[in-house]
């Protein structure tokens, strides 16, 4: 998680002595960061955080630990006056649970850590981290709601619903004294950005996000220290109708005024002669009459700079023709820090190329799909209108396919207040696209390239892990997997972004996970999506498909086992027992929802999309194919069900919930036993009248059936995927678990051969198609044919790209055996026409990587097993050949040693370090 803002705190100078003046100590830990990966953050929402660093790369294992706490860090080291922990007989270096003295709101704490290794050498102290803590309360906060009078909102859109123009909001403030300190805590309903004296204070983007607002509302915290100044003062916030009053999906447009847009924020300054306060009430005046006409997500942006505001966020505006802002009391949301990164600018695309399909209409390539907004430099005339339109593809004509789109205009347009050269760009939506199409500009004007760039917006995280090969569409498979993540990752994993949909599907996410958490630092997003999900869980358990939900109540299998699945996936990528904690209710309430609908442990009556969009599926009364899929429901339904029994009872079992666990752990049996009695004959094949992959997929990675049944369940899965000529028929179900089915029926060749299959349906048939994201259908468009005629045609769309999990954990061999990493097994498993690979992934304990090449009949491969962790390393090869390890045999390097020779691998055991290990294969 990327850094909020450093604390304006003095740091003390230290010097070591020992003997004759050299420090002979251990380096100090390093990477100090709270609760789910933050640094130094600003505005935190935790008042318990968690304590996490990590070690020097010379440093093999850590025997204890130390950590000082102090509101000022003048007391660390002398009277850490919040926490001294003493010396900890531990290895735990991560996810340390602060034990002193209660924190509260606006506090500002500083910490630091050292370490002992296994030999009881002490380190240095690390360098000092800080947090600062946001406004925890509603209590905290003394402002209202404000926002436009309700008398102003005469307007009704296209549509004919209310229309809810962007409004700007001013205040000028005088300050008596320098300025000290300041905090600026502010949140919408909506979407703003703020300004002080003309400057934008932050690069997020569409903060505060979107979330049940009926229950929770997350609040931003920006440092204006060095913002503001002595004498007069302007605090100007735009705000936008964002998720929060606008059109998402299928709901009506929302008519009353209790939904408009409004702006709760509160400045708060030490200065040298005390403290004041500033909040939001009557006293701020409010105007609709600004250039930006109209924000949508699902439409786009209307910007007419004729009417221009002049510098309205700077001193000595006349402002007399605002309005004073109408105010409204707190209500019961609750307002909380938020606890994850805003989305932000992220990357710059260039365009490729221009095409003209008409005259005066020129379409940019940027040879890449993503989601942001263009930044535009355009020629236009006075009083012309530039139309900004976007796709992901184009039709065969040459001109925009936008059919995908639905509904959503998605349609961006700038009117010119002067001749020349606009620049420009919409601040409150946002697009996906890969070609962007400009009609308006200044009649003649040959198009230039640099008139647009792609503005590349997500979520504030960074990248997590690398993966590269020997194959070129296998590396494209990989980058069309980033994309994908990137470009749904927009507060909220969104199933797309592009058309009138961009919802956060349930079951999408839930597949997706681990994936996403191997190539980004992710943790706080998916908290964040969790603490919305709990929200929204209704009192039956059920919960909803879609998380802000806004599709009514009713669950889906396979979807709201995202409540459980997700939490155990970040605990067992992370090793923080906290997301367990936080869920385990919603986990609970949950299978609670499963009972209402099972009979005799087999669930009948609960609604379910199916294995979606499953090619080669059955055809319904319009030939369209039943995009449910071949699976029966009752089957997945059930199958799931074990599912979310089994993880609530591992996280039983894990918070020490001894009786809870032994429950779950009697009604998996149950549920087990049913499923295998209801669904299979007594030679594995399934009952069902229609064979499906994911049936038997289901059966074997959910460990629904006895061990003796186990292996003719396999067989007949590789008996209909070879009927198949190898290629999957799965949906957004199996396809993602496809490739550990076939693990574990010990067919990592067939898996191989399905993976770089280029006929559809196939990953790298996509790809063929000219794909640089994944898309919703294998065959949304092909080169043959066009594009798909029954729909669902979305080209940014990451569920089968979770086929990352298993690029990662079997293709480069990193996979956690143990909570956090805290032990790993690198084990790759070449195959196919792969001759090289490297991967590395950023674990809470370091970087682990796993570079290997099969050359000339001898496998070579590098790792990095990181400090405070052990490796079970498997190297494929002859074993009746020697292994070499850095050059030497395996007997002469003390920290790894061999465990045992299965057939064709050798398994080892090694203490953190690098190796180099060579073998004949």
């Amino acid at each position: 998680m990327k850094g909020c803002f450093l604390l304006p705190f003095v740091l003390p100078l230290v010097f070591y002595s020992c003997g004759i003046g050299i420090d002979t100590r251990l380096p100090s830990p390093m990477e100090l960061t709270v609760s789910e990966g933050f640094v130094n953050p600003i505005g935190f929402y935790d008042s318990v955080p968690d304590f996490s660093w990590k070690l020097p790369t010379a440093v093999q294992e850590q025997s204890a630990y130390a950590i000082e706490v102090a509101s000022n860090p003048d007391l660390l080291g002398s009277n850490a006056d919040l926490w001294n922990s003493g010396k900890v007989k531990t290895g735990q270096s991560t996810f340390v649970k602060y034990e002193g003295k209660a924190l509260s709101s606006r506090q500002k704490v500083c910490w630091r850590v050292k370490f002992w290794d296994k030999e009881g050498k002490e380190s240095s102290w690390s360098e000092t981290a800080y947090i600062e803590l946001g406004l925890l309360r509603n209590s905290d906060w003394k402002g209202k709601w404000i926002h436009i009078p309700y008398e102003q909102l005469n307007e009704t859109d296209y549509l004919g619903s209310l229309l809810f123009r962007p409004q700007y909001i001013r205040r000028e403030i005088e300050i008596p004294a320098d300025i000290k300190n300041a905090r600026l805590y502010i949140t919408a309903k909506g979407v703003f950005e703020v300004y002080v004296n003309g400057v934008r204070v932050s690069d997020d983007r569409m903060a505060p996000g979107w979330v049940p607002f009926r229950d929770y509302i997350p609040t931003m915290t920006y440092d204006l220290s060095t913002m503001l100044r002595k004498g007069k003062n302007t605090v100007g916030v735009v705000l936008a109708e964002g998720w929060y009053a606008g059109r998402i999906y299928l709901r009506k447009e929302r008519k009353v005024h209790r939904h408009t847009p409004s702006l709760l924020c509160q400045l708060e300054i030490e200065h040298d002669q005390g403290e004041m306060e500033i909040i939001s009430d009557q006293d701020w005046k409010v105007s609709q009459n600004g250039p930006v006409r109209v924000s949508k997500i699902y439409d786009g942006e209307i910007y007419d700079a004729n009417f221009g505001l002049g510098d309205w966020c700077n001193n000595g505006y006349d402002a007399s023709g605002w309005n004073d802002v109408q105010t409204k009391a707190l209500d019961s949301a609750l307002l909380m820090p938020k606890r994850f990164g805003c989305v932000k600018d992220q990357e710059v695309i260039n365009a490729q190329s221009i095409t003209q399909p008409e005259p005066d209409v020129a379409i940019f390539n940027f040879g890449q799909n993503n989601v942001g907004v263009p930044e535009l430099n355009v020629p236009m005339k006075k009083g012309d209108t530039l139309k900004v339109r976007f796709a992901e593809m184009l039709d065969s004509d040459g001109t925009l396919y936008t059919k995908n789109y639905r509904s959503a205009k998605s349609t961006d347009y700038y009117v010119a207040a002067n001749d020349g050269m606009i620049h420009w760009r919409p601040s409150f939506t946002f697009h996906g696209y890969q070609y962007l199409e400009l009609s308006g500009y200044s009649k003649g004007e040959q198009p230039q390239k640099e008139w647009a760039k792609a503005i590349v917006q997500y979520s504030d995280f960074e990248s997590n892990g690398t993966f590269d090969s020997s194959h070129k569409k296998l590396n494209q498979l990989q980058s069309n997997i980033t994309w994908g993540l990137k470009s749904n990752f927009f507060d909220i994993p969104t199933d797309c972004p592009q058309r009138d949909e961009r919802l956060g599907w349930t079951g999408d996410a839930q597949v997706i996970a681990p994936t996403a958490i191997f190539n980004a630092d992710m943790y706080a997003f998916w908290a964040g999506y969790l603490q919305s999900l709990r929200y929204e869980q209704s009192e039956d358990g059920g919960v909803p498909r879609v998380v802000p939900n806004n599709l009514g109540k009713r669950a889906s299998t396979g979807w709201g086992d995202a409540c459980v699945i997700i939490p155990w996936e970040l605990y067992f990528r992370t090793g923080d027992t906290n997301v367990l904690a936080e869920n385990y209710e919603t986990m609970k309430s949950w299978v609670g929802y499963y009972d209402l609908h099972a009979r005799d442990y087999i669930v009948e009556t609960m609604h379910a999309f199916g294995d979606w969009l499953q090619p080669f599926a059955r055809l319904d009364s319009n030939g369209q194919e039943v995009r449910s899929g071949d699976t029966p429901k009752n089957y997945i339904a059930t199958a799931y069900y074990a599912r979310s029994v089994e993880l609530t009872q591992k996280t039983a079992e894990v918070l020490g919930e001894t009786e809870e666990a032994i429950y779950y752990k009697n009604l998996h049996d149950s549920i087990k036993t049913a499923f295998q009695k209801r669904f299979y004959d007594e030679d594995g094949m399934t009952k069902n009248q229609v064979e499906t992959q994911t049936q038997y997929i289901l059966a074997i990675v959910f460990n629904l059936i006895t061990e003796d049944l186990k292996p003719k369940v396999c067989r007949h899965l590789k008996r209909i995927i070879n009927d198949c000529d190898n290629h999957l028929r799965t949906g957004f179900l199996g396809t993602p678990i496809l490739p550990f089915a076939l693990d574990q029926a010990g067919e990592i060749d067939l898996m191989y051969s399905i993976l770089f299959k280029e006929t559809y349906p196939s990953w790298f048939y996509s790809i063929n198609q000219g794909a640089t994201t994944m898309w919703e259908r294998w065959n949304s468009y092909t080169l043959e044919d066009g594009f798909n005629k029954q729909g669902m045609n979305s080209f940014n769309h990451y569920a089968y790209g979770a086929i990352g999990q298993w690029m990662y954990e079997r293709i480069a061999g990193i996979r956690p055996m143990q909570a956090g990493y805290k032990k790993i097994e690198i084990a790759p498993v070449p195959g196919g026409p792969l001759t090289s690979v490297q991967a590395s992934y950023n674990s809470p304990y370091g970087q682990i990587s796993s570079e290997w090449t099969l050359e000339n009949g001898v496998f070579e491969l590098k790792v990095n097993v990181p400090p405070n962790t052990t490796a079970v390393i498997k190297v494929p090869g002859d074993t009746y050949k020697s292994l070499i390890i850095n050059g030497k045999s395996i007997g002469e390097n003390k920290n790894i040693r061999l465990l045992l020779k299965r057939k064709k691998v050798f398994e080892l055991l090694a203490q953190p370090g690098s190796y180099v290990l060579e073998t004949k294969y």
